[in-house]
């Protein structure tokens, strides 16, 4: 019980320094990036934008589904929750959206020029997200980016 008092002490601490703030601003910065150049790319955001670390698309006009995004981003490298947006015609374990956070994007030190890139991604996944050779290709373009801002 101490240990688990004492681990909530430091991240309490670490939670109020600067840094954590800087971080934390960062985190939405990226998620406003991330939507306006996923929307500028012609895809639709539920809320239009985003106040927050999450991003939502919404598919409810396309033939895709949140599952099949989600599968084809997994398959790229880019991992997403498929999602149901309002008044979502498909179920829960297909739905008609994804989820997107940038945390993971922020903690590794990506800024505006790689968060949008991560967009042109995504973009290109949900256009053909059948095509093999396209995920693959996205796949290695991925992890050449983790390469360059590895997490430690």
């Amino acid at each position: 019980m101490m240990h688990t008092i004492a681990a909530k002490a430091v991240a309490f601490q670490e939670a109020m320094s600067p840094e954590f703030a800087d971080y934390q601003r960062q985190v939405v910065i990226n998620a406003k990036v991330l939507g306006e150049e996923l929307v500028a790319q012609g895809l639709e955001l539920v809320t239009g934008g985003s106040d927050n670390h999450i991003v939502l698309l919404n598919f409810s006009r396309t033939d895709l589904t949140g599952a099949d995004a989600e599968d084809a981003l997994g398959k790229a490298g880019i991992v997403v929750n498929k999602n149901s947006v309002p008044f979502d015609k498909r179920g829960p374990k297909v739905t008609s959206g994804i989820r997107l956070g940038t945390a993971a994007l922020t903690t590794r030190g990506l800024k505006d020029t790689e968060v949008k890139t991560v967009a042109q991604w995504i973009t290109k996944v949900l256009e053909r997200p059948y095509n093999m050779n396209l995920l693959q290709d996205i796949r290695s373009m991925v992890h050449s980016l983790c390469r360059q801002f590895p997490i430690y």
